[in-house]
């Protein structure tokens, strides 16, 4: 059966589009005791960057009609057939609640938020620290900038000063356009959501397709490995570009996060052309080395013939039928 409909409640409590565990049963302790003893290298011993964008790119539209700048983690920006979006922006040095603890960027933004060209729209999956940022919505609350965002995550825009008018909160299949031909619809992922212990899957999480006559690509945001991904493939592919999360994975919580080999296996379901690897290389969010998920994809991606698109943080790369990797992370 097709996973593919709204998201159902229970009470005020959002549900998976399958069973889903956030964390292992039982393994909390097992956990802390993971990531006191952990020697992996986690952080790199020599800081990637500093990474620099060349904003004069903006200034001509990519010769394919698609291009992206990969910010970080999961923050890109997507130019595609006449249309600027952003997703998920953090600008700050932590995705934290707080700008003295928590997870620190291991490279600063490539490009300033003030240098960014003109901006149709920004998308935001879910309200984790580490996808929704607070100081960097309150740059954008002065901007004309329209945001489309899960369910009741606009509450969060709002607080941080974004007008109402400005915020248009989507469900799963739902679907809006911008200017005449280019539609991006909210679609199910398996992860969860909340800003603190007590709130969790009281606002949605998604991840969206975006498609314009020319292309077709798809936002994966964050998400477990599923049964959706082929009906996602089936509905709305064959996708130009797939960008799915290859970092933060764990067995611990294996239900709600994909690391390379499940990444691999959603984009074939999905029936990418290209695969982006995103959500990897910019904070200390598991117990990986945190090089591994780019290599293991390499590796995955030879043996399945799967082609990659893999650019440097900042770099501004059209997106054309060819792979294309920047191995940064090597330097």
């Amino acid at each position: 059966m097709s996973v593919l409909q709204p998201a159902r409640k229970q009470g005020n409590k959002f549900l998976n589009p399958v069973p889903t565990k956030v964390m292992s049963e039982g393994s909390m302790v097992s956990v802390l005791g993971a990531y006191i003893t952990n020697k992996n290298e986690v952080v790199p011993r020599h800081l990637p960057g500093p990474f620099h964008t060349d904003v004069s790119a903006y200034k001509t539209p990519p010769a394919t009609g698609l291009r992206i700048t990969w910010i970080g983690h999961s923050s890109l920006l997507i130019e595609i057939d006449g249309k600027r979006l952003l997703t998920d922006p953090v600008w700050s040095k932590r995705a934290s609640f707080s700008s003295f603890i928590g997870p620190k960027r291991f490279f600063a933004p490539p490009i300033a938020l003030q240098d960014l060209p003109p901006l149709d729209a920004i998308i935001i999956s879910h309200d984790h620290y580490d996808h929704l940022d607070a100081p960097t919505i309150r740059f954008f609350a002065d901007k004309a900038v329209p945001f489309f965002c899960s369910l009741n995550v606009g509450r969060y825009l709002q607080q941080y000063g974004i007008a109402p008018n400005r915020i248009t909160e989507m469900d799963w299949t739902n679907q809006v356009t911008l200017g005449s031909d280019c539609t991006i619809t909210a679609l199910p992922a398996r992860h969860f959501s909340g800003r603190g212990l007590f709130n969790r899957f009281t606002t949605l999480w998604s991840s969206f397709a975006i498609r314009t006559p020319r292309h077709h690509i798809y936002y994966g945001a964050d998400s477990g490995l599923y049964s959706g991904f082929a009906d996602i493939g089936a509905a709305y592919g064959p996708f130009d570009l797939t960008m799915l999360e290859i970092g933060a994975s764990n067995t611990y919580w294996a239900d709600i996060h994909m690391g390379p080999i499940h990444a691999a296996e959603a984009h074939l379901a999905l029936k990418g052309k290209l695969m982006m690897p995103i959500h990897w290389g910019t904070f200390n969010l598991a117990l990986h080395p945190w090089q591994e998920p780019i290599e293991t994809l390499i590796k995955l991606a030879a043996e399945k013939g799967i082609s990659l698109f893999a650019p440097q943080p900042g770099e501004p790369v059209a997106v054309s039928d060819k792979p294309y990797i920047n191995t940064w992370w090597k330097r």
